[in-house]
């Protein structure tokens, strides 16, 4: 699944593409928004909460959605949507054949594929889609206090599962889960209580500002580019540990239990519980 940065570096190749302009061609391939037509709309800004997308769009004047006030297009990867963005030509459907978002303007052409989560509402109602999650790490107005408050609420929750938990902060996925717990040198079941949650999140948010900015560093854990060489432990299981060479743990994941993903892990350099806490 995309993580914050991942969809961070999605929303600036749409507004590389569409920012500012208006819509010539724009579909909406799901049955609830079928007939929406937002051809005539002006693409304000592509932010971004956390892996949620946010498209806004103004109607413009003689547009189908004039009377309905600013929009937002609000999209979500989960495990198999996509976007790609081509110029020039479209893409035929033929080789594409899970289009479920569309939105052109003139030659530029931006599709979404697969997309799981596709919703258009006002965007003064963002809220509704948004509103549970916690401080995105990659906003510019990101609250520290308000994220430590959520983030050290439950003392005895595991640290990994702390940092999934979107409605605690809003950005951190799997392979950051594992790679920050590594990191700070804890055990990804270690009570969040016994962890230095505030240098915790001050190196979630330059971790995750530097992949989403950095042209080489794109989740680049361990500094080293290499392929292979990426990540400390994530993706790892047998691997030596590249610090102290001890094998490196997997624990599988337990199907339908959002905080137990499949967790990597060094146990030397990450003394504390393990999967059976």
């Amino acid at each position: 699944m995309p993580e914050g940065d991942s969809v961070w570096k999605v929303a600036r190749t749409l507004e590389g593409a569409l920012r500012g302009e208006v819509l010539t061609a724009a579909s909406l391939n799901v049955p609830a928004h079928a007939t929406a037509d937002l051809a005539g709309c002006r693409v304000a800004e592509i932010a971004t909460h956390g892996k949620h997308l946010l498209t806004r769009l103004l109607p413009q004047q003689g547009s189908s959605a004039e009377g309905d006030g600013p929009l937002t297009l609000h999209t979500h990867q989960r495990m198999d949507g996509r976007w790609s963005v081509l110029r020039g030509k479209t893409m035929p459907r033929r080789s594409e054949p899970d289009v479920r978002v569309h939105l052109g303007a003139g030659a530029v052409h931006a599709y979404g594929m697969s997309m799981p989560v596709v919703e258009l509402l006002r965007t003064a109602d963002e809220h509704t889609v948004v509103g549970h999650l916690g401080p995105d790490l990659l906003h510019a107005a990101f609250d520290a206090a308000e994220a430590l408050a959520r983030f050290t609420a439950d003392p005895s929750r595991p640290l990994a599962a702390t940092m999934l938990d979107q409605r605690v902060v809003a950005g951190l996925g799997n392979l950051w889960a594992n790679e920050l717990s590594f990191l700070v040198g804890a055990s990804p079941w270690t009570p969040v209580g016994e962890v230095d949650a505030l240098r915790l999140l001050a190196r979630a948010r330059r971790a995750l500002a530097f992949s989403a900015t950095s042209p080489t560093g794109y989740q680049v854990t361990t500094g080293d580019v290499r392929p292979g060489r990426t990540h400390w432990v994530a993706g790892r299981e047998g691997k030596p540990c590249w610090r102290c060479g001890t094998p490196v743990a997997m624990a599988a994941e337990v199907p339908g239990e959002p905080g137990k993903r499949r967790t990597w892990w060094c146990p030397t350099c990450q003394p504390g519980p393990g999967p059976d806490r």
